[in-house]
């Protein structure tokens, strides 16, 4: 692996384990209504958000029933933030963090979810600062697998697409990196591990080992 001199996170997934809390959030909503969402069924959601398939609408093909989701989605959030508020960053990532201030790695992220939901987090985690850009689909930029979002963080970075290196966890993200013509590092999660993630150019199984490969990349 060449040592980039900037990279670009992901967030969901990536830097803190938010797809598993989102997963069982409507694992209960569904459990609750008599009916079953497994991670293969749910797994199009990944990296890309509800754009390509949305688990509400499945849920009322399944039951026959409307929703009001101006309650229901409040009520979700709350139980999968509580979650997430007691989980923090996923392991390895201050410590990379910390490296790659210290190399003079620019940082960005580049996320298929909501500018609230991701800066959000990141303050929340106090991590804010040490990105020099974040970028969402709210902020008008296409969701994964579009380039669009890697783009937009590699121009920030003002650095060639080869000097660049975009971490991911899902298929939709490593589509997109492809598409970015940008190299990319799957490491996958407990959501993530069975997807296809061949379009990746490295293959990883924690931030910590991401880590090490940087360390002793030229």
């Amino acid at each position: 692996m060449r040592r980039p001199r900037g990279i670009i996170f992901d967030f969901d997934g990536v830097l803190v384990d938010t797809e598993w809390a989102i997963y069982q959030s409507w694992v209960q909503l569904y459990a609750r209504e008599g009916q079953e969402i497994s991670i293969a069924t749910y797994s199009p959601c990944l990296g890309a958000g509800y754009s390509h398939w949305n688990p509400a609408e499945h849920l009322e093909k399944l039951t026959g029933k409307k929703y009001d989701w101006n309650v229901e989605t409040p009520a979700r959030q709350a139980v999968l933030e509580a979650d997430l508020a007691r989980s923090g960053l996923m392991e390895g990532a201050i410590e990379l963090l910390d490296w790659c201030a210290g190399q003079g790695i620019g940082l960005t992220v580049a996320s298929s979810s909501s500018r609230r939901w991701v800066q959000g987090w990141l303050e929340r985690l106090g991590i804010y600062d040490r990105f020099v850009g974040v970028f969402t689909r709210t902020d008008g930029y296409a969701v994964k697998p579009d380039p669009a979002l890697f783009l937009a963080a590699q121009q920030c970075l003002n650095l060639p697409k080869e000097e660049c290196l975009i971490v991911e966890d899902s298929e939709n993200g490593t589509i997109s990196a492809r598409n970015a013509g940008i190299p990319c590092v799957a490491i996958p999660n407990r959501m993530t591990e069975s997807c296809n993630l061949s379009r990746a150019t490295y293959r990883l199984n924690s931030l910590s080992a991401l880590l090490q490969s940087l360390k002793s990349a030229l």
